[in-house]
């Protein structure tokens, strides 16, 4: 299976072309840096992991996916709680990034198991 007809790779490419667009006007370069990178590497890794020859490969790189979706989740907050990010559009990312982490976990078992 493609990696790109995973709903999951394309959720969350599509949050890191959203986050993209959304802060190309945000002053603080450093926070958008960071909100973007970790954005970017949600899908990046899902790829990684799909291109790789093993299950056990998969689900690391899902793993570390999956950490991105944390740790975008947190940067989102705290965003909107130092008045950078717009509350109402960024809990919708906040949301996403989390139930993209929760997708994430059930790939993970599911290669383990096999």
């Amino acid at each position: 299976m493609s990696y790109e007809n995973l709903d999951v790779w394309k959720r969350a490419a599509r949050l890191s072309v959203t986050l993209y667009q959304e802060t190309k006007d945000l002053r603080d370069f450093g926070f958008r840096d960071q909100l973007t990178r970790s954005g970017l590497s949600i899908p990046s890794n899902i790829a990684e992991g799909y291109e790789r020859d093993s299950d056990k490969e998969i689900a690391r790189f899902l793993t570390i996916a999956k950490g991105s979706a944390g740790e975008l989740k947190t940067q989102i907050l705290i965003g909107i709680q130092a008045g950078f990010l717009p509350k109402e559009t960024a809990t919708s990312w906040a949301d996403e990034a989390q139930q993209i982490g929760r997708i994430l976990g059930a790939l993970i078992r599911r290669h383990r198991n096999k």
